[in-house]
């Protein structure tokens, strides 16, 4: 009997595989991977490049390179950090966050068609799962608890890096 592959592949396979068909199918005012590095750097906040680097798997180079293309649209924009003059911080721009929101609506009109041929009980059941869905990201994405009793077991670093603070 074959065996059932972990729950956490199945998921991440999935997910992987239905927004690489939403892309496909949507009409982006972006290239995919513009779109991928302005909902990273709208997710991470103000950011330095290394940390977007790291973030994206990708060198810093490489990583510049990218910005400045986002730069050179309008999408993303390079300040001074802060905390260290000689680093930038790269936020997200009006119009960048506007690309973004409509490569979002174009994927899910994408998916609308499909949604809408489930039976109602299957469109609760999904419902349900995106719910499901939103507790196991936010509980990947929060911050460790500043302190721990003896009962909580040790949380395990979340695969979302967190922008530097």
């Amino acid at each position: 009997m074959p065996s059932t592959p972990p729950l956490g592949d199945e998921l991440l396979g999935l997910v992987a595989r239905l927004n690489r068909w939403a892309t496909r199918q949507a009409r982006l005012e972006a290239p995919p991977a513009q779109v991928r590095l302005l909902a990273q750097i709208h997710e991470l906040g103000p950011v330095r490049i290394g940390d977007l680097a790291l973030a994206d798997h990708t060198s810093q180079p490489t990583m510049t390179t990218q910005v400045r293309r986002l730069e050179e649209h309008g999408w993303a924009r390079r300040s001074v950090d802060p905390e260290d003059a000689r680093a930038s911080l790269i936020t997200i721009t009006a119009l960048g966050s506007e690309i973004l929101a409509g490569a979002r609506r174009s994927r899910a009109e994408a998916l609308r068609p499909v949604i809408d041929a489930l039976t109602p009980a299957d469109q609760d059941r999904l419902r349900d799962a995106v719910d499901v869905l939103r507790a196991v990201v936010d509980a990947a994405t929060s911050p460790p608890a500043t302190s721990k009793t003896a009962e909580s077991p040790p949380s395990a670093p979340s695969p979302f890096p967190r922008p530097h603070e």
